[in-house]
């Protein structure tokens, strides 16, 4: 699709040297997902969000999570109106279609679970009424290394809600240079959207005819069965992580302009989708492990 090529040749012009990265966002909205994106400070998290906001046509919207942000501070609340001597709801900065959760994990425990329900459900509870959220709702949010001081650590729960996690890194030397000359010269490409929002909710439909075979499925449900039976993980991966897995790969597969799901989709998207819900038991790198697994594995 002519518009796709432009939207990654704008993406790309602004993230530089790193295609991977920027086709992996792509599909994690398309496939109604959200993206956690684990990174130092300064490499491209927050630039990234808004690009694919300006360019999707979509409303953004942006939290700085802190130690003392609380969770009327995402969901709103409800206030009373003295004119009216009513109450009412006041909605929070979660009422949008791709939320930049930014620091998530500088945030406590108590309010990185205010967006669990919304994740999920698309919805949230507010005096006891389901309140439904913009469709599309995808959250972006950027984690810092728990090495650096005044972070915590994302409960499992709250892992297993991100369809994938995925660095930026450092540019190579190459593209750090560009980066650096077009520091006065950033043009005004991602000021203009390539969709509407009616378009987006279009390819999404899409996404969703992308045939899996039934050889495929059973590929993947092979994969989520080592993982369980291998004993290398503390848990393995439950049958959510394979639904979005799945999900991820049909996005992918439409990107790429084909009609069908390929097990090189399942084999790609792995360390971006899988990797981050799995903790192995000895304490070794998941993502290792989750290779070997699937290397292990036959291609029916």
């Amino acid at each position: 699709m002519q518009k796709l090529d432009s939207l990654f040749e704008r993406l790309n012009s602004v993230i530089l040297g790193n295609p991977l990265a920027t086709k992996l966002s792509v599909v994690c909205l398309l496939a109604r997902g959200h993206l956690l994106i684990e990174d130092i400070p300064g490499v491209g998290k927050t630039t990234l969000s808004h690009a694919l906001a300006n360019l999707f046509g979509l409303p953004f919207k942006r939290i700085q999570f802190t130690s003392d942000l609380l969770p009327t501070d995402i969901i709103g609340m409800t206030i009373f109106d003295m004119d009216t001597k009513k109450f009412h709801f006041k909605k929070g900065p979660l009422f949008t279609s791709i939320l930049l959760a930014d620091e998530i994990n500088r945030a406590t425990p108590k309010s990185q679970s205010a967006l669990l329900q919304a994740m999920e459900e698309k919805e949230v509870s507010v005096e006891g009424k389901q309140i439904t959220l913009n469709d599309p709702f995808f959250v972006i949010a950027t984690q810092n290394p728990l090495e650096q001081s005044g972070t915590f650590p994302l409960p499992e729960s709250q892992l297993d809600r991100f369809l994938m996690r995925l660095s930026l890194g450092y540019p190579s030397a190459e593209f750090e240079q560009k980066l650096l000359l077009q520091q006065n010269n950033k043009s005004n490409d991602l000021k203009e959207s390539i969709f509407s929002q009616g378009e987006v909710a279009e390819l999404i439909k899409e996404v969703e005819k992308i045939h899996v075979s039934e050889a495929l499925a059973q590929y993947l449900q092979t994969l989520l069965a080592k993982t369980r039976e291998s004993g290398k993980f503390v848990t393995g991966l439950s049958p959510r992580a394979g639904l979005q897995w799945l999900q991820a790969a049909r996005a992918l597969a439409f990107i790429e302009g084909r009609d069908m799901v390929l097990p090189e989709d399942i084999k790609l998207l792995a360390p971006y989708t899988a990797a981050h819900r799995l903790h192995c038991s000895d304490g070794t790198d998941s993502t290792t492990e989750l290779a070997n697994v699937i290397n292990s594995t036959e291609i029916l």
